[in-house]
């Protein structure tokens, strides 16, 4: 995994470093600029620097520097996309067009695009999912949610009011599945957050599963340890389960599973062997990464994030990564497995592609 995140932060720079001078040129052939530049050299250069410059500072500060880089590749691509439009047109017409549309249109779609993503992001979206079980249990009504990295679309304040939506929905039992909290969640946010998940109201109660960010890479940054954050929890009445099972109502039971990241967590075949097989066993790993192993365990419905749905387009499509699945629902072996996109996003406040969601499930029992 470190590997491949080391790919992508390289190819991210590289990318960014390329889409900066071919967008420096490109600025440079609006018909403004090129009257204000053409007599000198210098000018052609430093002027479409300077807009490109304060344009990326502009997001900089309003979102982060990583935001701003998102913003300049996108940039790039859709003036790559109208530069090749342009071309093929100008070969067919024999002649260039006076207007510098691939300019204009670049600009215009990337604008409505990343906007789109914007909302997508910032705006939480419910998905619903009807599932069946032979096995005794009724009717139960689940809310899952994951990945809501308190700080990056909301702050502790912020998620007051999700968790006032997801209230609405009248769950029997609540459940999340990782990244809660990030590196950059701070005291006064974390506390909040748990606060609000301390009103939540459900007939079983909300459980919570670690994810690879919540106990923090840089801890004497955030001010709290994961211990700290874990008693808060606990004292708003959510049950951590890391390498535990929980039987409630009889016949229903909960395993939690400690992230994958953590070495010495045990198999999901260790976690289940001494579980009746009438029960039904729903799994919390955050980490879509054991599928084999958990369809040919006992487990009934395995819950999931961690992907955030891929992020960007095509990814979402393709679902290119190293996980068994990048979003939504598949059945193997008779166990249902489900991966949410997530209710927020880590430092990104763009989604294109896909969007920010709690997930609701209606399972059907005998």
């Amino acid at each position: 995994m470190n590997g491949l995140w080391g790919m992508v932060v390289t190819g991210v720079g590289i990318a960014a470093i390329l889409g900066g001078i071919y967008l420096t040129w490109t600025i440079g052939k609006f018909p403004g600029i090129k009257r204000i530049t053409k007599e000198s050299r210098l000018l052609k250069i430093v002027i479409p620097l300077l807009i490109l410059g304060a344009g990326f500072a502009f997001f900089c500060v309003t979102m982060s520097p990583i935001n701003a880089v998102i913003v300049l590749i996108h940039l790039m691509l859709f003036r790559l996309i109208f530069g090749i439009i342009g071309f093929v047109v100008k070969k067919i017409r024999g002649k260039e067009s006076e207007l510098y549309w691939q300019g204009w249109g670049a600009l215009i779609f990337c604008t409505l695009y990343l906007g789109i993503a914007f909302f997508t992001c910032n705006h939480v979206f419910s998905t619903v999912y009807n599932l069946d079980t032979y096995k005794a249990i009724g009717n139960l009504k689940i809310v899952m949610f994951a990945d809501s990295h308190i700080g990056t679309t909301f702050d502790g304040e912020g998620f007051m009011k999700e968790v006032e939506k997801i209230n609405e929905e009248k769950p029997d039992i609540v459940f999340i599945c990782g990244d809660f909290i990030d590196d950059g969640t701070n005291k006064e946010d974390m506390l909040k957050a748990c606060e609000a998940l301390g009103n939540l109201k459900t007939k079983y109660g909300v459980f919570y599963v670690y994810g690879n960010h919540d106990k923090g890479y840089n801890r004497n940054y955030r001010g709290y340890s994961a211990s700290d954050f874990e008693f808060n929890l606990m004292l708003n009445k959510v049950r951590v389960l890391q390498d535990k099972v929980m039987e409630i109502d009889n016949n229903i039971v909960i395993v939690g599973r400690a992230d994958a990241s953590n070495n010495g967590r045990k198999s999901i075949g260790e976690l289940t062997k001494d579980i009746d097989d009438d029960k039904y066993i729903i799994v919390l790993d955050h980490q879509p990464h054991d599928y084999e192993n958990e369809a040919a365990s006992k487990s009934d419905l395995v819950l999931s994030g961690h992907t955030h749905g891929g992020q960007f387009f095509p990814l979402t499509v393709i679902g290119l990564s190293p996980n068994d699945r990048t979003y939504g629902y598949e059945k193997r072996n008779g166990t249902d497995f489900i991966v949410t996109s997530g209710i927020s996003d880590w430092e990104l406040k763009f989604k294109p592609g896909t969007k920010s969601e709690y997930v609701v499930i209606y399972v059907k029992g005998r």
